[in-house]
């Protein structure tokens, strides 16, 4: 058996500031987000600070994820610590949905028992929102399609600024109409739009966490370039799965009846995978084909 390990691809530690600066700038509009949520008597705004403060949430788990996934295996965590960034992932898509379904509830009730609202300081309010949440998420804006943790974020952070795009444009339209109902209903649609961008990434979480095939590799293909090898007359036991949100790891058998083709062989074959197919971590074993000592992994379904 050969094993090839490529080089860690760590997030970049560049991404600490990102995740600092976000908090710091999320945690001081929540606070004003609230208070003016409250003198204005407009459940969109605080709407809007509630799901701000899950991103601050969201943002110090993602960066927490960031931090660990960074740290050398030990003895009892073999793979070191990067599948955090999975859970992170899968844990900020959850509380997403856990404040859609607050927001809703609430805007349901306002729509039911409507309350003057101070337009003015609601669009003044949700435009500075625009402003810090949009410079938040142009932090998270490179890597994000290649790290589920870093898109979490992103996602998170642009759905914010979305959010406080829909709620100017409840203030414009209670300004000029006086319909007051503008402001739960917009709350509503806010919480359908931050459903649909949160959707994918829960899904993928959810299945890198119970290691799936990362949505970027194609395994009928790397099943075709192992089998077209030089020497290969069969392969099995192929395993493909995320160690990470940017790590992907493979386990093969390969049967050359010609026997081991060296060192050089493998460390080409892994090269090539880490080339053409982004698996960074690959484990290779080479059998003969042996009739009297078969390997006991060899069906497809055997797992």
């Amino acid at each position: 058996m050969a094993h090839e390990n490529h080089a860690r691809s760590h997030e970049p530690k560049g991404h600490d500031r990102a995740f600092a600066v976000g908090i710091a700038l999320n945690l001081g509009f929540v606070a004003i987000e609230s208070v003016y949520g409250v003198l204005s008597h407009s459940m969109a705004l605080l709407a809007d600070a509630g799901h701000n403060l899950s991103d601050v949430l969201a943002l110090a788990l993602a960066w927490g994820a960031s931090v660990l996934g960074r740290r050398e295996p030990s003895q009892r965590f073999t793979y070191g610590l990067g599948s955090s960034s999975i859970l992170a992932a899968l844990v900020n898509a959850m509380l997403l949905m856990l404040v859609v379904g607050g927001i809703a509830v609430e805007a349901v009730q306002r729509m039911m028992h409507p309350v003057p609202v101070a337009t003015m300081t609601v669009i003044w309010v949700a435009l500075c929102g625009i402003v810090v949440n949009t410079a938040t998420a142009l932090f998270f804006l490179r890597g994000r399609e290649h790290d589920l943790n870093l898109k979490g974020a992103f996602l998170h952070m642009a759905a914010d600024a979305a959010v406080s795009l829909g709620v100017v444009l409840a203030g414009v339209g209670m300004l000029y109409t006086g319909w007051t109902w503008l402001d739960p209903a917009m709350s509503l649609a806010i919480a359908a739009v931050i459903v649909g961008s949160t959707w994918g990434l829960l899904r993928d979480s959810l299945n890198l966490s119970l290691h799936a095939v990362p949505p970027r590799i194609d395994t009928e293909l790397i099943r075709g370039y192992l089998r077209a090898l030089d020497g290969v007359d069969e392969i099995h036991d192929l395993h493909i799965w995320g160690m990470s949100t940017t790590e992907t790891a493979l386990t093969v058998h390969l049967v050359m009846p010609d026997g081991h083709a060296g060192d050089r062989f493998i460390a080409e074959v892994a090269n090539g995978l880490r080339r053409h197919f982004g698996v960074g971590h690959a484990t290779i074993q080479v059998e003969t084909g042996d009739e009297l000592h078969p390997c006991p992994l060899a069906p497809d379904h055997v797992v």
